[in-house]
């Protein structure tokens, strides 16, 4: 059977879930097992967290620009299979702080050919007035992945051990190799453009601006998404038995209030303007950062309030990104301009994550409240760059509205 339309656009988020199985598994346990266990600081345990993004912005801008000139189905294949490989080869081999980067970013390289590869493979194969939808769903998805990825691997670690979290999850992206078999296959337009070549792609202002903005969400994204558990275990430390959610109810709820929050500010921009809305929600997700930051210490209910409100705010932006970045890519450079909208942002995730955990070593480490002020000051300020990218890439004497279509 080979896969079409809506049944395409649900097989592919299932095969999205698979792959992003793995995807926070680091972070997901750092707090309790890895830092303990290997004796890690901040910064060491958010180098060790950010190569898995390091990795696949190494990888990302030659796997996504070859979708130009070759089936995307190939490449995702390949992708799936070496980041499950990769996951295993953690959960089998990893001994220390070198050698889980080293098996992290070549997990990060796998998932380098199974992301933006993987919406290539999508978009090639739909009309194109099913485009901004169907990516804005492919692209939410990932945040139910990352929910189940959080929930398995702290499940798994705590019982039956960390090694086994990234055994049971590595298994996650041959779903989306079942997926690539029942895909039917396409052949990209010609191009006769170097493999490398992202001069059209810098040219293209409109597009730039998406791409630039979509660094700045990824700063804030990864650099909240790796220290959440961390957060959280710090916030009930200091709150005498007080919080009625764990790490991992936090962690899973924060992920999958993402999914709703990305559908909402797609449809947002669609409504009323994708630059106005994109703006609108970075602005707001800065300010509910700062209030995080100052409120480290008042009740964990207004606390966890609080950290809900950041979870739609912080996802708020990227389908529309996305889907403004793919709309305003030229054709013949599709593949390039998502390799460059890629790059930025898992390169900035990457040093969301790192700087995260720079700043909390800094500001005292992760057992201080000023830490964490300090940190949440950081992401506050990186999203609020978007509104600049933004800026700077509008048409002038555009009408507003006809930009979001």
């Amino acid at each position: 059977m080979r896969l079409s339309g809506r049944s395409l656009v649900l097989a592919m988020c299932l095969g999205q879930l698979g792959n992003l199985l793995p995807h926070v598994a680091v972070p997901a346990i750092m707090p309790q097992h890895l830092m303990p266990i290997w004796g890690l600081t901040g910064a060491q345990a958010g180098f060790m967290a950010s190569a898995f993004a390091f990795g696949y912005m190494l990888a990302v801008p030659v796997l996504t620009t070859l979708t130009d000139r070759i089936d995307a189905r190939s490449i995702l294949l390949g992708g799936s299979a070496a980041l499950a490989l990769a996951t295993l080869a953690f959960g089998l081999f990893a001994q220390g702080l070198w050698s889980a980067v080293l098996l992290w970013g070549l997990a990060g390289m796998g998932f380098a050919g199974a992301y933006m590869p993987g919406l290539k493979a999508l978009t090639d194969r739909l009309p194109s007035g099913d485009v901004s939808r169907s990516v804005t769903l492919y692209t939410s998805s990932f945040s139910v992945g990352v929910g189940l990825s959080f929930l398995v691997c702290q499940l798994v670690a705590d019982s039956v051990g960390w090694r086994w979290a990234f055994i049971t999850t590595g298994c996650g992206p041959f779903v989306m190799v079942a997926v690539c078999l029942a895909m039917p296959r396409v052949r990209p337009l010609p191009t006769k453009r170097r493999l490398l070549d992202f001069g059209p792609v810098l040219r293209n202002r409109p597009a730039m601006g998406y791409v630039l903005g979509y660094g700045a969400h990824c700063f804030e994204l990864y650099g909240i998404r790796t220290w959440l558990v961390a957060f959280w275990t710090f916030v009930m430390a200091h709150s005498a038995g007080t919080t009625f959610l764990g790490p991992v109810a936090v962690s899973v709820v924060f992920s999958l209030l993402a999914m709703p929050a990305s559908i909402l500010g797609n449809e947002a921009a669609l409504r009323f303007g994708r630059h106005v809305a994109l703006t609108v929600l970075m602005l707001v997700s800065a300010a509910v950062a700062f209030a995080i930051g100052l409120s480290v210490q008042v009740a964990p209910t207004l606390l966890l309030v609080l950290l809900f409100a950041y979870a739609l705010t912080v996802p708020a932006d990227s389908g529309a990104l996305t889907s403004g970045m793919t709309m305003s890519a030229a054709a013949p450079d599709r593949g390039a301009t998502m390799a460059m909208h890629t790059t930025v942002g898992f390169g900035l995730s990457a040093f969301g994550a790192w700087g995260a955990g720079i700043t909390l070593d800094l500001a005292g480490g992760p057992s201080k409240a000023s830490a964490w002020l300090a940190m949440f000051c950081v992401l506050a300020g990186s999203i609020l760059l978007g509104p600049v990218a933004l800026w700077w890439s509008r048409p002038r004497g555009t009408d507003e509205r006809r930009m979001s279509v």
